[in-house]
């Protein structure tokens, strides 16, 4: 817009006028000067963006990088954790099999003495059903006696 202004009063901008500057007057095209100026302080602004936007990117960059250390340093630490937590399950693990080891082994030994209980009592019922049968025969071998001994009377 600027460039179309001014091609489109070219004449006036290169006219030559009385310019006070304070403690002199010079004869120049005023609107030169002013053109002058705009372009300057356009110059002063793009140098202070480019500036801005360095010292922005910069800290950008700073920031990634600390992103970067803290993500590293969470990650770190999250791996950490789970191989704290691997161990722990490891132990436990561990400590349960032994556990079940040693039920196993009271309920190994508890049979044993059952079946060993079983055992002596089956023997003992045993000797009583001999004893039982032996008094049984004695009695019929007696009884057989005295009917052989009334009969042969």
């Amino acid at each position: 817009m600027i460039a179309g202004f001014v091609a489109l009063n070219m004449g006036e901008i290169l006219r030559p006028t009385d310019i006070n500057l304070g403690l002199t007057h010079i004869q120049a095209p005023m609107g030169l000067v002013l053109l002058g100026l705009l372009v300057m302080a356009l110059a002063v602004f793009v140098v202070a963006l480019v500036v801005f936007q360095t010292g922005h990117l910069f800290a950008l960059r700073q920031l990634n990088k600390e992103a970067k250390a803290q993500r590293a340093l969470a990650d770190s630490a999250e791996q950490s954790r789970f191989t704290e937590l691997r161990q722990l399950l490891q132990e436990q693990e561990k400590a349960h099999l032994q556990s079940e080891q040693t039920q196993q082994e009271n309920h190994f030994a508890k049979l044993a003495e059952l079946q060993a209980k079983v055992l002596t009592k089956i023997e003992e019922g045993h000797n009583g059903l001999a004893a039982s049968m032996g008094e049984m025969e004695d009695r019929i071998e007696r009884q057989v006696q005295s009917l052989v001994a009334k009969l042969s009377v």
